[in-house]
């Protein structure tokens, strides 16, 4: 049976989560080369077919938050995973597949789905005890996002979702504290 969330079109002017994994929850990612990598292959298959909002990418899986800009969207992004799984495996002498077949998305349709997923996203290093604070997590866009340097990542329209850079960094920091308390919590 199909899964529902390999199935959704990525259609032009709509916003999506895309997620994937390592077969097996296998590493996809084993040094800062291949996290900039990845990086790099991403921006050149796919810079002129989406706009990226926010990125995290873990040892053993990744995130994206995108804006479909053309119908040639999901071709650009086979091809993206292809060069990537063919370098992987090359540098690591291994054969197969690397990800599961189809990566997931996620249709997102409203302003504050939009705002708690990016938070989701960043998270992520956190949420999976990868590093005790997310903020300081190197492969992740949170910090491009606050930065002043020059980034392809849609960091004005990121910004202007939670009114600023003070509140989507408020945003943030509120959102870590429920989680902190959720972990806390002692249930009766």
């Amino acid at each position: 049976m199909p899964d529902k969330y390999t199935q959704v079109p990525l259609e032009p002017d709509k916003f999506f989560h895309i997620y994937n994994r390592g077969n097996n929850y296998e590493r996809v990612f084993y040094e800062t080369k291949k996290y900039t990598f990845f990086l790099q292959r991403y921006k050149y298959y796919l810079g002129q077919y989406a706009q990226t909002f926010a990125f995290c990418l873990m040892p053993n899986h990744f995130h994206l938050l995108i804006k479909v800009i053309s119908p040639q969207m999901s071709k650009k992004f086979a091809d993206f995973m292809q060069s990537y799984v063919k370098s992987f495996n090359n540098m690591y002498h291994r054969h197969g597949s690397l990800f599961l077949k189809n990566f997931k998305r996620i249709e997102v349709i409203n302003d504050d789905q939009l705002k708690r997923l990016v938070f989701y996203i960043h998270y992520n290093p956190e949420k999976h005890e990868i590093s005790e604070d997310f903020r300081s997590y190197y492969f992740s866009s949170y910090r491009s996002l606050i930065s002043d340097r020059a980034t392809s990542l849609a960091r004005k329209d990121v910004l202007d979702w939670y009114g600023g850079k003070n509140e989507f960094v408020e945003f943030h920091s509120y959102l870590k504290n429920i989680k902190i308390s959720e972990k806390l919590a002692i249930e009766d």
